[in-house]
């Protein structure tokens, strides 16, 4: 029997006025029900806001080192059960243990991290045009802020939107994807574990449509940060921003690394196949086309489908090197692309089917050969473990195929060229830049987000840019 979790809203557990709870289900094995969670409604929704409202005032006011040392205890407590969350995320999201583990680690290090930057941040002294004059800036919490949350980093990402939010004296309301919500509220609990005030976090579990919505166009939430797909994250955008809300959305992107003649083919197999098939290829930062000078071209092909046939596909917690897809919803939107590549003229050079594994949403890692650019292969967002390689004649030529789509969130070239690798960092258009490393993982200590259509172009994500979203400036001039 799985337990039936509930919202928690002014630091108390609670349940839904509606009275209905939906279902997560184990992607390796349909059968198994993670839990149950609540089925929010607009009422449940504006409850948390309200809470959050209520509370901002004595929390803006709490001094940083004592906000600091909440965060600090929350992040002992989840290093304290963090097999269990490992185990717990696997189960609910698909990762193998090893993809598991470090994004555990991640969420306590994020935690770790702004527990000091509390203690730091307040605002800058400078020098005046006058004597006898001071001058300063104060930074104050934004207010009460909404943060929407996807499924495929289910933990480290609630916790690198919360971990500053807090930090810097805002309220928070959570609305975590309803696909893995579970590691989302055990996060929330270990806060509550540690002493965070009533009303200063709030978890709303439910429907995009009802309580996403209804945090967008609440007009007492100052602010929302939304990480998602492009599709969703326009619409949040512009519903938020009709009535001034503060607005940042982390979005999609279609990744490439460019292999050049001068890389060692062996490390590019390897950091190409790491960003195309980890996670199951389900992350924005996801490498979905390899765009490959011709005179490596034919080998690094051979290296890449000898990598991707190397992995094997199957559950997570037990040992394999491939989860499943989170739905199968998500695993036919794969298959669907596998065969739209067909039917404009690419190869399938290895995979492009389900393996014979019952009970979970497995699809074999893909590799698809004679893409061209404008291929929808090589344009829109698959979200799977599919990789498009595209031959192209010169380093010219490889970034304008790399740069001719609508994203622009991770980049990467394989190189031993100095002067190839700069000038890749000056043309390429991304938000994140990388030379012979994979374009997954990313540091917590630097800005994170990308361009164009992979972002709202407002505000950065992590390290010290994390927090600027969620600060208002204030500059005071004293004349005496």
């Amino acid at each position: 029997m799985s337990d039936t979790y509930r919202n928690y809203v002014d630091g108390e557990w609670t349940a839904s006025a509606g009275g209905d709870t939906f279902a997560v289900h184990n992607p390796a094995d349909t059968e198994d029900v993670v839990g149950r969670f609540q089925a929010s409604t607009r009422d449940d929704t504006e409850a948390a806001v309200a809470a959050a409202v209520d509370a901002q005032e004595a929390w803006a006011d709490t001094p940083g080192p004592e906000r600091g040392a909440v965060l600090a205890r929350a992040a002992e407590r989840l290093a304290e059960r963090r097999q269990e969350l490992t185990e717990t995320l696997t189960r609910e999201e698909g990762k193998t243990h090893d993809e598991a583990d470090p994004e555990v680690g991640r969420a306590i290090n994020i935690f770790r991290y702004y527990a000091q930057k509390a203690r730091d941040r307040g605002g800058d002294v400078r020098a005046a045009s006058g004597r006898d004059q001071r001058l300063y800036t104060v930074e104050e919490p934004l207010g009460t802020v909404a943060l929407v949350t996807p499924w495929n980093y289910p933990i480290a990402i609630p916790a690198w939107k919360m971990a500053p939010a807090l930090a810097a004296g805002n309220t928070v309301v959570l609305k975590p994807a309803s696909l893995a919500p579970t590691v989302a509220r055990e996060v929330v609990a270990a806060l509550d574990d540690a002493g965070l005030p009533d009303g200063v976090l709030n978890m709303v579990t439910g429907s995009g449509s009802v309580v996403g919505d209804a945090l967008a166009t609440d007009d007492r939430v100052d602010g929302v940060s939304f990480t998602g797909s492009s599709a969703v994250g326009n619409a949040v955008y512009d519903a938020a921003t009709d009535d001034g809300k503060r607005v940042q959305t982390e979005m999609g992107g279609k990744n490439p690394t460019l292999v050049m003649p001068s890389a060692d083919l062996d490390e590019a197999a390897e950091v190409v196949g790491g960003g195309a098939f980890g996670v199951t290829g389900q992350a924005c930062t996801a490498c979905s086309r390899a765009i490959v000078h011709t005179a490596v071209h034919d080998e690094f092909v051979e290296g890449i489908v000898d990598y991707a046939e190397s992995l094997t596909v199957g559950d997570g917690s037990e040992g394999a090197d491939v989860g499943p897809q989170v739905t199968a919803e998500e695993l036919e939107g794969t298959l669907e692309y596998v065969t739209i590549g067909r039917e404009e003229g690419a190869t399938v050079a290895t995979g492009g089917s389900r393996p014979d594994i019952d009970g979970g949403h497995f699809v074999e890692p893909t590799v698809f050969t004679g893409v061209e650019p404008g291929m929808r292969v090589a344009q829109e967002e698959i979200f799977g473990p599919v990789l498009s390689v595209i031959e192209v004649e010169d380093y010219e030529q490889a970034v304008a195929v790399a740069n001719d789509v609508e994203y622009g969130l991770s980049a990467s070239i394989a190189t031993r060229d100095l002067g190839e690798a700069n000038r890749f960092v000056d043309d390429i258009e991304a938000g994140v830049v990388k030379v012979n490393d994979t374009t997954t993982g990313v540091e917590l200590h630097v800005p994170f987000g990308g361009m164009k259509n992979s972002s709202s172009n407002t505000y950065r994500e992590q390290g010290d840019a994390g927090l600027d979203f969620f600060t208002v400036t204030k500059t005071v001039y004293v004349d005496y």
